[in-house]
């Protein structure tokens, strides 16, 4: 029923669309971001921290969800990446825990060291967990200092078939400065949806005007990155692969994946315009509080275009800078036909899990967050 080329291309759409619902949900970590540029009292940290508290479970879930995914469907890639560029991934997840930590003892008794030590964990769990998600994706692109030989399986008991070319680890992912542009147009990104979700889920005219003004360098800064490493990837060489499978470098690689795959470039196109939909109408239109809904959408069509353009149409999406052979492709790092064909079936729950988390959703922001609430309330943050 299925061809195994056909569950390769499938599985790169879901781990796409969990990549896109990871950003969108980072609007819990903006949000932090924002405790104490638009939190000015006591009283409007407390909203900011109730309010992305209610969430942060759905993006730590989607987190491993994404994770657990890319591990089952395409092993090679987390063998590679998670044992090789491993402090990258060891600092995303210490800053997650940070986050955990610091919503639930914050407000405990016993507390040495204050609830504004904790808020500060936030702070850098909302900066620094964006920024490293990005600019580990911005190796999708670039490349990354790996060599994979496969014939190593049979020559010990203990065998590594990928090897890291550097001591770095995945930190050396900073020192490309377009790694580091994408992780700032996430982190902005994120930010920017942490305003628009608490504009549509806190009702306080004071802290609404805070994060308004917020907004404004957000969304500038956010385009500006954006379209910068937009305008790279267009414009720069790609890692291609041939019917053989053999990876060579071409020429706007990306930007002829574009053109040749028009529904892919109308997913993107689609995602960028719904999400500057949302920033402006919320810039423009004082009182305007959906914004959330445009952008978090179009954050997800975005992601999952620059996922198809990275994976898509013969192209590596993990390539290797030091070894152009050792660069994954859908098909050199896939589980095999029987485990994706078992994996496929079990994604048709996916729609059901998703509904729930729908209502979920609905129950818990039903109303929206005020002071009097939390004062009435005997759970909080």
């Amino acid at each position: 029923m299925f061809t195994y080329e056909f569950l390769q291309q499938y599985w790169w759409f879901v781990v796409s669309l969990l990549g896109g619902l990871l950003v969108f949900l980072l609007f819990v970590q903006g949000g932090n971001a924002m405790i104490f540029l638009a939190g000015k009292t006591e009283e409007e940290r407390q909203l900011i921290v109730n309010s992305t508290g209610r969430k942060w479970e759905f993006t730590f879930t989607t987190l491993v969800t994404f994770g657990g995914a890319f591990f089952a469907s395409f092993p090679l890639f987390y063998s590679t990446s998670f044992s090789g560029a491993y402090w990258v991934w060891i600092l995303i997840l210490i800053t997650f825990v940070f986050q955990a930590v610091s919503y639930e003892f914050q407000t405990k008794a016993g507390n040495i060291i204050g609830k504004n030590a904790f808020r500060t964990f936030l702070v850098i769990n909302g900066c620094l967990g964006p920024l490293l998600i990005g600019t580990a994706v911005g190796t999708f692109f670039t490349g990354s200092d790996f060599v994979v030989n496969k014939d190593a399986v049979g020559d010990s008991l203990a065998p590594a078939i990928s090897s890291w070319g550097s001591a770095w680890h995945g930190l050396e992912a900073v020192a490309n400065p377009w790694n580091v542009v994408l992780g700032l147009a996430v982190m902005c990104l994120a930010m920017c949806l942490g305003i628009l979700y608490m504009l549509n889920n806190i009702k306080d005219s004071e802290l609404e005007k805070n994060l308004r003004s917020q907004l404004i360098p957000c969304s500038l800064n956010f385009v500006l990155f954006f379209v910068t490493f937009l305008a790279y990837i267009l414009g720069s060489r790609g890692f291609a692969v041939d019917g053989n499978g053999r990876v060579f470098m071409e020429e706007y690689k990306y930007l002829h994946n574009f053109i040749q795959m028009p529904v892919v470039s109308a997913v993107f196109i689609a995602g960028v315009v719904l999400v500057l939909y949302g920033l402006f109408r919320t810039l423009l239109r004082p009182g305007y509080r959906k914004g959330i809904w445009f952008s978090g959408a179009g954050t997800v069509l975005a992601v999952m275009g620059l996922f198809f353009v990275a994976g898509y149409n013969g192209t590596s999406y993990y390539p290797s800078s030091s070894d152009l052979q050792s660069s994954l492709t859908l098909s050199n790092s896939c589980s095999s036909e029987f485990t994706l064909k078992v994996m496929t079936y079990v994604s048709f729950i996916i729609p059901f899990v998703l509904a729930y988390i729908v209502y979920a959703w609905r129950s818990i922001d039903r109303k929206s967050l005020t002071k009097k609430e939390l004062q009435d309330t005997g759970h909080k943050y």
